[in-house]
């Protein structure tokens, strides 16, 4: 065999190649030990059950230093292990190599312990029981569980919770960005029982809502709630509009209702069930309620009529007696306002205020900027000029041009063709500032009085440092819930930069791991790099024996309209390398539930992190003989003596 022109090509088995690789793997190998004596203070804090799992991170960490790329080449060529797969046992994958060359050589091996600090199957159990001990056990011939985040009726629709359990729900997700306290809690509650009535364990995620940097307001956007009863498809009603009445300013849950706001509490005491509450809309349209139910938190009301309600709109008690006779509302939600944004456009961003349009004069031309304030006005003095900040999970991107005390202007470089809509409430990223922001807000921290009493999990969003998560420990320490699971939600490119450290940090709970919020860090690191980033992900969390949530916008458009896309689907298999995949709320979640519950369990078969597992393929199985073989056969069989068979 020639290679090379005509040298000659090495044996693979040629004592000189052996000896080579042996001794870039010793170089290898003591490197990784003194990187684990480097890291040593990081490892202070950390749980004695998660000790063995601090070393193997600090020896995969060694190891990727370098490009590895040549030796795995020569490596395989030998037909030993190339460390391809070592993440969860990277010494002991080292050593066996090490021993196999070692014998291959004719020189004596002695293995140096069983098990260093995670062999084979040793790391894998650490990270099977770590993954246990945050989410629960889970269910029979599916290892992966299934997350899914509550919508905000949930905390008054039981038959939705019911539902989802059955359908293969494990963990409930509550966003603590949205809703209120009581709804989380009446959220919880309602998962416990139904967790129960099933016979099988859920668990709880509280997901903090943590700095999350978004647009304010929009100008001239006034409060409307639009009631629109369910019809079938010749017009009639099927499903009137429930909806809660409740004291101003209160946040209690009316069982039953799908919206709230509140009135007189004093109009709203005199009420019982069966009067009748007429009202004139925002279009001028009179309608008429139904008090279904009164309770303490407030009354279930419905309605089988369109109606567009605001500030302005009064309802009216249809009945004598004493009492105010009618009542203002209030506490509606903000209105779809938004910005029309082109690119090359100027965007005002500011720190007070509400946003506005930009105003044109006779001309046609500007005379004012569009401008749109921000939930986190003390990020503005952080940024700098030339900077990028992207709105709405990416669908408008700029630069900043100017930096001033009351905002700063940005130059709209991304957006579609025709120009592209920007609404309050919509995210705000700044992936090339270094923003000095606490993960753990004053809300955070008042909210996570509820998170420690009702909460199995919690989620500490926008995580970007070590002291992050001690300062969420220390937090959790003071509220006796020291035992509460930590997820780490990876959403920015400082907390992708930081995971490592963050990943010993969170080695100090009891039970930890890591959700990839794809949705931001896509953002944050830019989408060509997304599926790099959530590789690297994966595989240091393996390597730490950390257990990972696999989020954001899986099987999105079935959730959304019942109808998936060959791509998500395609990506929901892939979630079945992480332990957890999460599903966000829609109409059709239940169908998308089912949809992954078949999906993991399909490929639990095939695959297991990294490694294809060669189960016996059916797809193409040959008939009973195959005709070439039919064939075959003829023509060596020994001709038949005797009578022929008959039928």
């Amino acid at each position: 065999m020639k290679a090379g022109g005509n040298r000659p090509a090495a044996d693979a088995w040629d004592s000189g190649v052996c000896k080579s690789l042996i001794d870039e793997l010793w170089a290898l190998r003591a490197s990784m030990l003194d990187y684990e004596a480097r890291l040593a203070p990081w490892f202070q804090d950390v749980d004695p059950a998660h000790a063995p799992s601090a070393c193997n991170l600090a020896h995969y960490l060694a190891m990727r230093r370098f490009d590895m790329r040549r030796l795995q080449e020569r490596l395989a060529w030998v037909g030993v292990s190339s460390l391809g797969r070592a993440e969860t046992h990277v010494l002991a994958n080292l050593d066996k190599v090490l021993g196999i060359l070692h014998r291959l050589v004719g020189r004596e091996w002695t293995p140096h312990t069983k098990d260093e600090p995670a062999g084979f199957q040793r790391g894998a159990a650490l990270l099977e029981r770590h993954a246990e001990a945050l989410f629960g056990t889970s269910p029979p011939d599916r290892d992966v569980r299934i997350m899914v985040t509550l919508p905000g009726e949930a905390a008054a629709d039981p038959e939705l919770i019911d539902a989802l359990v059955l359908a293969g729900m494990d963990i409930a997700r509550v966003n603590c960005a949205h809703d209120t306290p009581d709804a989380w809690v009446a959220m919880a509650k309602r998962v416990r029982k139904a967790a129960r009535t099933a016979g099988r364990p859920v668990r709880i995620l509280m997901d903090l809502a943590g700095p999350k940097l978004r647009t304010g307001p929009i100008a001239n956007s006034a409060s409307v709630l639009k009631l629109k009863p369910g019809r079938d498809r010749f017009g009639v009603v099927i499903e009137p509009v429930r909806f809660g009445l409740r004291p101003h300013g209160a946040q209690s849950v009316v069982a039953g209702a799908t919206h709230h706001f509140g009135v007189d509490p004093k109009w709203l005491s005199q009420l019982k069930a069966g009067d009748r509450i007429d009202v004139t809309d925002a279009r001028a349209a009179r309608r008429r309620f139904r008090v279904l139910e009164c309770h303490e938190e407030g009354a279930l009301i419905d309605c089988d009529r369109t109606a567009y309600l605001t500030a302005e709109t009064s309802l009216h008690l249809h009945r004598q007696g004493r009492g105010p006779h009618a009542t203002s509302i209030t506490d509606l939600p903000h209105s779809g306002e938004q910005l029309r944004l082109h690119k090359g456009e100027t965007l005002r961003v500011v720190a007070e205020g509400l946003g506005h349009g930009a105003t044109r004069s006779d001309g046609g031309k500007r005379s004012a900027l569009a401008a749109v304030a921000c939930t986190l006005p003390e990020v503005l003095k952080q940024v700098r000029k030339g900077e990028h900040i992207w709105f709405d999970d990416g669908r408008i991107g700029g630069v900043i041009q100017r930096v001033d005390d009351k905002g700063v202007n940005v130059a709209i470089a991304v957006a579609r063709e025709g120009g592209e809509n920007l609404g309050a409430d919509k995210g705000i990223n700044l992936p090339d500032s270094h923003l000095d922001l606490p993960a753990l807000t004053a809300k955070d921290i008042e909210d996570l009085d509820v998170v420690a009493r009702h909460a199995d999990l919690v989620g500490l969003s926008f995580a970007q440092s070590a002291e992050d998560v001690r300062s969420l420990r220390a937090h959790l320490r003071r509220l006796g819930a020291a035992d509460l699971g930590v997820i780490l939600k990876i959403e920015t490119r400082r907390g992708f930069e930081h995971l490592p450290q963050m990943l010993f940090a969170a080695m100090g709970c009891r039970a930890a791991g890591v959700m990839i919020a794809r949705g931001d860090l896509a953002v944050e690191c830019g989408f060509e790099r997304m599926a790099e980033v959530q590789e690297e992900i994966l595989w240091t969390c393996e390597a730490a024996h950390m257990p990972v949530v696999w989020a954001t916008q899986v099987l999105e458009s079935l959730a959304k309209t019942g109808l998936p896309s060959r791509a998500e689907i395609t990506d929901a298999a892939m979630g079945g390398r992480a332990e957890c995949v999460m599903l966000n709320k829609g109409p059709h979640i239940l169908e998308a539930v089912r949809a992954l519950d078949d999906i993991l369990r399909r490929m639990q078969t095939h695959q297991s992190k990294k490694r294809s597992l060669l189960r016996a393929l059916k797809s193409w199985a040959p008939p009973k003989q195959a005709p070439e073989l039919q064939h075959a056969t003829a023509l060596v069989a020994p001709k038949r003596k005797g009578p022929k068979a008959t039928r």
